[in-house]
């Protein structure tokens, strides 16, 4: 079985430029835990929502935010994004895109095609396709 059958199409992205209030909004109104960095149509890096809680302060919101925690949220994109994703084509068998998140160590693999973005590719995708099997 291929990637190309069990990725996710809609794919939701942000610009480079991006505050990272935008991406949290994002990330806390879908069931999805990775966002794709571009720039134009070019994919430049991801952010999961374990980046993305790294990067911010837990005093956010609360009565013990300060200047410096608010600050955290205004950076941008780029800024805490993984570079350089490792991506698959969609004729990737999902064992071998299982086997490079293992590698890897991630949570998901963009697919591409001549280098635009057709999908992307988690570990809930695998497992899915997997347990159907």
């Amino acid at each position: 079985m291929k990637v190309s059958e069990v990725m996710t199409t809609r794919v939701v992205s942000v610009e480079m430029d991006d505050r990272l209030t935008v991406v949290k909004e994002i990330l806390d109104c879908v069931s999805f835990h990775h966002l794709l960095v571009v720039e134009g149509d070019e994919l430049q890096g991801i952010i999961s929502e374990r980046d993305l809680l790294r990067c911010l302060s837990p005093f956010l919101g609360t009565e013990a935010e300060s200047v410096r925690d608010t600050k955290t949220i205004a950076q941008r994109a780029h800024q805490v994004m993984s570079r350089s994703p490792v991506t698959v084509s969609g004729d990737t068998t999902i064992r071998s895109a299982l086997t490079l998140m293992l590698e890897h160590n991630i949570g998901c693999l963009p697919v591409l095609k001549n280098g635009n973005i057709e999908g992307i590719f988690t570990l809930h995708d695998g497992l899915r396709a997997l347990l159907d099997n």
